[in-house]
């Protein structure tokens, strides 16, 4: 099998139980959509229905309809820009600021998993590849990751770093040669 069919059947595969797992997780308050807005929210409350559409990637109808159930489950409210009556402004309500902590700790925990099947080593490789496939990560100057204060959090030491680096310049020397 080529290799790109590969990857795109193992992720695949991977998603769909994440996916899966998550919706059996949140229900019956929550689901996967609703915690994508949710998420989005705490970044950039309050947002503007349409402020979500290049996050979502839907239709504008189907946003609405998201947020009609949101608001009727008391996850959101929509209020009206007090200067301009045709803007409509969405806010998280107390309830959707609980469920989306609740939500964003489910879906770390199914993710948390899925990782256990790894050493703390290949984790961080992994980390790094993708990083590296999705155009996150780039080679940085004297042996540290681009990206600062919140790639550091997301590892432990500078040693660590430094072993899922050379593991990967290993396997790379060893494809290549």
């Amino acid at each position: 099998m080529e290799i790109a069919a590969e990857f795109v059947k193992s992720w695949m595969k991977l998603t769909k139980e994440w996916h899966t797992q998550l919706e059996a997780e949140l229900a019956p308050q929550l689901t996967e959509g609703q915690l994508q807005v949710l998420e989005l929210m705490m970044a950039f409350e309050p947002m503007k229905p349409s402020d979500l559409l290049p996050h979502l990637e839907t239709t504008p109808a189907a946003v609405t309809t998201l947020l009609d159930r949101m608001e009727r489950n008391g996850l959101v409210r929509r209020e009206r820009d007090a200067h301009d009556r045709r803007i409509v402004w969405v806010s998280m309500t107390e309830l959707g600021r609980s469920e989306a902590e609740r939500g964003l700790k489910v879906r770390s925990s199914i993710v948390g998993r899925s990782l256990e099947r790894l050493s703390l080593h290949n984790r961080q490789l992994l980390m790094y590849l993708i990083g590296k496939v999705a155009g996150t990560r780039e080679a940085a100057p004297s042996g540290e990751r681009a990206g600062g204060a919140g790639e550091r959090a997301a590892s432990s030491s500078d040693g660590e770093r430094a072993a899922a680096e050379s593991a990967v310049q290993a396997s790379a020397e060893a494809a290549n040669g």
